[in-house]
């Protein structure tokens, strides 16, 4: 078994949809980002690399490559998933957090790990995801950014579904 953590923010701005774990979530902002800027998946995708000790996202996805300009986070996850598959690692279980003032995130909670579970094609009582506000405190409290933080847990097996 391996651990990883991981652990993004981005700043939020109008002219981007809000993503997270892959689903638009409604909201007059977005996260402001050189890919889709999906905040939760960008943490995952740490979390996952360091549990396999591959790096780290900007590693693997530098900002400045413009092939991942606006990439889609949903497709920067199964290339990591094919690295730690790779590595005979395969994801076991994943908790989650998202921190963001508004809006309220519980309406989307169950549908953002539904999203999780198939892009990781783990089953979904294994996925976590939960939503906290910033109490209005610093950037994310005054509405102006977004973090996400991740713990993932990695056993040894390759899935043939990664091959």
């Amino acid at each position: 078994m391996r651990i990883g953590i991981g652990w993004d923010s981005h700043r939020l701005t109008a002219q981007r949809p809000l993503l997270l774990g892959g689903i638009q979530v409604p909201a007059p902002f977005g996260e402001d980002g050189h890919s889709d800027g999906d905040v939760l998946l960008h943490a995952i995708i740490d979390a996952l690399l360091g549990a396999a000790a591959l790096g780290d996202i900007g590693t693997h996805f530098p900002p400045s490559d413009q092939r991942w300009k606006d990439a889609c986070s949903s497709e920067l996850l199964t290339a990591v998933c094919r690295l730690i598959n790779a590595e005979g690692l395969s994801v076991h279980s994943i908790d989650s957090t998202i921190i963001l003032q508004r809006p309220r995130l519980a309406p989307h909670i169950e549908q953002i790990r539904s999203s999780l579970a198939q892009l990781l094609h783990i089953d979904l009582s294994y996925v976590s995801v939960k939503a906290k506000t910033a109490e209005g405190l610093g950037p994310v409290g005054e509405g102006l950014s977004i973090e996400a933080q991740a713990v993932v847990l990695l056993h040894e097996e390759t899935p043939d579904i990664w091959l």
